[in-house]
């Protein structure tokens, strides 16, 4: 099962939930807002324990 991560939208605030895998190592990709459907760069790495660390940015931040 991927582990999902809560997160706030870095343009309306809202937290949304996110599905993360996990099993793809480091990556990055864009997944649009629940609440305000503007794109949110996702930022995910992996660390030595295999726990997933979730950074968002607004798109011009990224």
């Amino acid at each position: 099962m991927l582990p999902s991560v809560e997160v706030d939208c870095p343009y309306c605030g809202e937290p949304i939930e996110l599905i993360v895998d996990d099993s793809a190592g480091d990556q990055r990709y864009i997944e649009d807002c629940q609440v305000c459907c503007r794109p949110i760069v996702v930022a995910v790495s992996v660390d030595e324990d295999g726990e997933p660390r979730v950074d968002v940015y607004a798109e011009d931040e990224a």
